[in-house]
């Protein structure tokens, strides 16, 4: 609680051995208060927290045995490389021969051997996540928590530091839980998403059974682009029966667009034809992505560029069509 306000409310999640964990949500959504908890940052006003089947609500966050990483690394910044990684060793009491072992050890799986006589301040960002990564995982500490670990670099460093933590992952196998709003990387790293939602979860799946079945229109919206098919103007065929209380939904990429007189598919007979206006056309490099409007209905439609492909502008009149297995029905 903060005053009269319930950052988290009626949260229960349980976390598997070596599971990649990722909570996904919105500014306000309580993911971070959740991390907080974990780590004894936060008290809870009620309930509950578990590890190994002890209760540790009540166990000062240094006592937990858990690697923490933050957005801002939180690095020593008066201390080396090597510094700040054996200070945490220090802090247990271990022996500097084997402090020194173990640090080259890590050294050499971040490939920061070569930096480890460097202060922070003359690393970039992604050798400080590294370090903070090393450091993180040094003490061996069963449980691994990142804040937002790489809401600090920039695109091409995030996706590459994304692929250095999954790797890390699989390397040490650490139960690791991850808290982000950045939907590319919580599909990238984790073994599942929780996605919350003004305190409370929303849904929880893998990131394959999350994306392609979400269960609200919240989730849709939040986790990559959706076409919402809410009083369309047309009818919606699908190979399921729509429950009631929910709408239609589809992917940009699973729609097809071509000219009208294009050849249809050979799968023909297991899609939904409509004629529609392309409105506006963006290209974004690999991926283009049509505004098509259909009657009162503006649908995205995103494919990937590929060469010979015919290009449409807006005011062309398209046929754009979707498999009828690829339909979704969202709750409101």
């Amino acid at each position: 609680m903060y005053g009269q306000v319930a950052a988290v409310e009626d949260l229960s999640l349980t976390v598997h051995r070596g599971e990649f964990l990722t909570i996904l949500g919105p500014s306000g959504s309580g993911k971070t208060t959740a991390l907080m908890l974990l780590a004894g940052f936060v008290a809870p006003t009620k309930g509950d927290i578990l590890i190994a089947g002890k209760s540790v609500a009540a166990v000062p966050s240094y006592r937990r045995d858990q690697g923490i990483v933050f957005q801002s690394y939180a690095l020593f910044p008066h201390l080396t490389v090597r510094r700040n990684l054996e200070f945490p060793l220090e802090m247990r009491g271990m022996k500097a021969a084997d402090r020194t072992t173990r640090v080259d050890r890590i050294l050499e799986r971040v490939h920061l051997k070569e930096f480890s006589g460097r202060m922070p301040s003359q690393l970039s960002g992604g050798q400080q996540q590294r370090v903070a990564l090393a450091r993180a995982l040094i003490a061996d500490p069963p449980i691994l928590l990142l804040d937002e670990p790489l809401g600090a670099l920039d695109r091409n460093l995030r996706e590459q530091m994304q692929g250095e933590i999954k790797s890390l992952h699989r390397e040490f196998g650490k139960t690791t839980i991850c808290v982000t709003h950045d939907q590319d990387e919580a599909l990238t790293l984790s073994d599942r998403i929780v996605v919350m939602r003004a305190g409370r979860i929303e849904q929880s799946d893998s990131p394959e059974a999350l994306y392609d079945r979400p269960a609200t229109r919240f989730v849709a919206n939040f986790l990559g682009e959706a076409n919402i098919l809410d009083n369309p103007g047309f009818a919606v065929d699908s190979d399921a029966t729509q429950p009631s209380g929910t709408m239609a939904m589809i992917r940009p990429e699973r729609i097809c667009v071509a000219a009208p007189t294009a050849p249809k598919r050979v799968d023909a007979d297991k899609r939904q034809f409509i004629a529609g206006i392309v409105s506006d056309m963006i290209y974004a490099g690999p991926l283009r992505k049509y505004q098509v409007r259909v009657g009162c209905t503006v649908l995205t439609v995103r494919e990937h560029v590929a060469s010979g492909q015919e290009i449409f502008r807006p005011g062309d009149n398209v046929r754009i069509d979707w498999l009828r297995s690829d339909v979704r029905f969202v709750a409101v």
